[in-house]
């Protein structure tokens, strides 16, 4: 048992298996370890976690995407590693204390929201979500031209892990693909050409298919959000909105050429995610446990 034991408590709410949780524990190296996750919601669209009474005092970490209130209701709590990938509510001032650990689960995502990305794009290009939509209605009717991917450029805005996964994907069906990251010296498996935010302008003219895999911040906030209006491209598929859910008086449910999905290209319905984000919450313990920089660390704001 380590030194620690008295003034380190890890409160993890992963829904593990008894095998999955002797990994945490011999991760962990004696440091204490409280499991609340419930086994049962394995396999379910989402989890849930909630730091008990008990333990509030007490934990110095946690594991789990816990209600942002609960954080100021843990006075000692040091680091927080949630098991999604975006954190926003957790990065706003008076959330977590000045000083704190804030990690992610990015690289979990990649595969689960690029494929689905890349069905939208596919559907999109051969009118799928047309046909779809005249389903109720009967409608034996042609909705017209197709296209191939083969051959057409996708300029992918973000290329991180979801980025990166789409880019590759469209690699294999012969796209050529363009990237614009912010730090331009990151390389991007599956980019062919990587520019700045600052030449968004200048690449799009190059661009059959546009894909946006960034964070909500000031500057990617509803980033193309008229081209769909004024008819500037073919469709649109859109898996996030603001706010969530889209409200039902959204022009968006009508519009045929655009198709919406509520915000399920990540969440667990790849089991291959769950793996990943288990695999890096328990690549984090081991790291905390032994004193060392943690994987995943975001920024808090102000």
């Amino acid at each position: 048992m380590g030194i620690w034991n008295d003034r380190k408590l890890i409160v993890n709410c992963l829904p593990l298996t008894e095998s999955e949780r002797a990994q945490f524990t011999r991760a962990a190296k004696g440091m204490p370890q409280e499991f609340v996750g419930d086994p049962a919601q394995r396999g379910s669209m989402s989890w849930t976690a909630a730091v008990p009474e008990e333990l509030k005092a007490k934990a110095t970490a946690v594991i789990g995407n816990i209600a942002p209130e609960e954080c100021a209701q843990c006075p000692k709590l040091e680091w927080l590693q949630t098991w999604s990938a975006g954190v926003d509510k957790y990065q706003h001032p008076g959330i977590l204390q000045p000083g704190s650990m804030l990690t992610n689960a990015t690289g979990a995502y990649g595969q689960s929201v690029s494929e689905h990305m890349f069905a939208m794009m596919w559907a999109i290009m051969k009118n799928l979500h047309i046909y779809a939509a005249s389903n109720p209605n009967a409608m034996w009717q042609d909705a017209g031209r197709a296209i191939s991917p083969n051959g057409k450029t996708a300029l992918i805005i973000g290329t991180g892990d979801i980025g990166s996964h789409f880019a590759r994907l469209c690699k294999n069906v012969g796209m050529a693909t363009i990237g614009i990251r912010r730090n331009l010296a990151v390389e991007a498996p599956g980019i062919d050409h990587m520019v700045g935010f600052d030449s968004l302008d200048d690449v799009l003219q190059y661009a059959d298919v546009i894909a946006m895999c960034v964070p909500s911040t000031p500057t990617t906030r509803h980033l193309l959000a008229e081209a769909l209006a004024d008819g500037a491209i073919r469709g649109a598929g859109i898996d996030v909105t603001e706010p969530e859910p889209l409200p039902e008086e959204s022009p968006l449910w009508s519009e045929p050429r655009c198709l919406v999905t509520p915000h399920v290209a990540g969440g667990n319905h790849l089991e291959s995610t769950e793996r990943r984000v288990i695999a890096i919450a328990l690549g984090n313990v081991r790291c905390y446990a032994n004193g060392q920089p943690l994987n995943n660390l975001m920024p808090l704001k102000g």
